[in-house]
This record gives structure tokens, sequence and C-alpha cells, in this order.
């Protein structure tokens, strides 16, 4: 019983060794610059290692970005959950993209910045996804507690985050020169102000 379980950890550990090497290289070199042997090469790993875990380049380049938005959606949930109230669970989202952002800067570079749909013309649009649904719901019910005044959702959501997706992406691009932590109140507030009712 015990062989299996090693090898399913091995299996696993060369696996996130593959993603996270795409990451980077995806991220420094952007996707259609980086091809498999670059990965190879740059994990210390046999074309074949890779080739079992993901058929091609697209496939691992379609799990990297589910791993990531689930990393994404687990960061938004954990910072709602001992929030009650819109605002508060509002401002600890905003909280907690800024902090991935300054603390996984590669992560929230590909999520964000990359042109998924050039190499991944199935997936959904970012919007779409799961964490971004999440934060969408959190309007919603803030619309239904009274707390936010009634207007379309996606303006409501697009206003209540929009400012603080762009703040992330100066801070990517290298613009802001200091922490974004420091901007959190001001964005949030900022924000609140546009759909409160």
């Amino acid at each position: 019983m015990t062989k299996p379980i090693t090898h399913r950890a091995k299996g696993d550990d060369l696996r996130e060794k593959v993603l996270s090497t795409a990451l980077e290289l995806f991220s420094a070199r952007g996707y259609f610059n980086t091809s498999i042997q670059d990965i190879r090469q740059a994990a210390g790993v046999s074309t074949g290692a890779i080739y079992h875990h993901f058929e091609n380049k697209e496939a691992l380049a379609k799990a990297l970005y589910e791993s990531l938005l689930l990393q994404m959606d687990v960061a938004i949930a954990c910072a709602c959950q001992p929030h009650h109230g819109c605002y508060a669970q509002s401002r600890a989202i905003i909280e907690q993209l800024f902090t991935l952002t300054e603390e996984q800067p590669k992560l929230m570079q590909f999520i964000l910045l990359a042109q998924h749909r050039e190499y991944l013309p199935n997936e959904s649009p970012i919007c779409s996804s799961k964490p971004f649904k999440a934060m969408r719901q959190v309007i919603e019910q803030g619309m239904i507690n009274g707390e936010v005044r009634q207007m379309d959702v996606w303006v409501a959501a697009t206003t209540m985050f929009g400012g603080a997706l762009r703040m992330m992406n100066l801070a990517l691009d290298g613009v802001l020169g200091h922490s974004l932590l420091k901007h959190v109140d001001e964005v949030a507030e900022a924000a609140w102000r546009g759909i409160k009712s």
C-alpha cells in the first residue's frame, strides 16, 4: 500500500514542478515564446515526464490556468469567511488580491495580464471564472440585503473591484513603486461610495 502512495506523491511533485516552471517561463517570455523543451530544460525533467502529465503545451497551460484560478478562488473564500456584510467582504477581497499580487506576482500576472483566449480558445473569459463570480455574488448579496443600491450587477461589481484590479495592473507593471497594501482602505472606500445604498 505504501508504494502507490509514494509514486503518486512523486508524480504530484513532478507535475507541480513542471507547472511552476511553466508559470515562470510563460510570465517572463510569454506562452508563444516558450516551448516544451524550454520548460523541460528549466525544470530539469525529461520530455517524457512532461508528456506523461500533459498531452501538449496547450494542455499544460490549461492545467496551470485552472490551478491558479483555484488558488485565487480559495484565497477569496478564505478572505470573505470571517467577515459579514458587503463592504467588509469586499474590502477583505481587495486586501487579499493586493496581498496575492505582492506575494505571488507571477500568479497574478498570468491570471490578469496573459491573453488566455489566444492559446486557450475554449476557455471562458476570465470574468466568468469562479473567483470573479464569487466577487459578483458578494455584491449581489449586498443588493439583496439593501447595502448596495439596485443597479446592474456587472456595473456594481466593476465599480467595486475595477479600481482594485487596475491598481494591481499598475503594481505588476512596476509603476507604483510602493506597497499596494497601503491603498486598501482608500481603494475600498472610494469604490464603496459608488455603489452603497
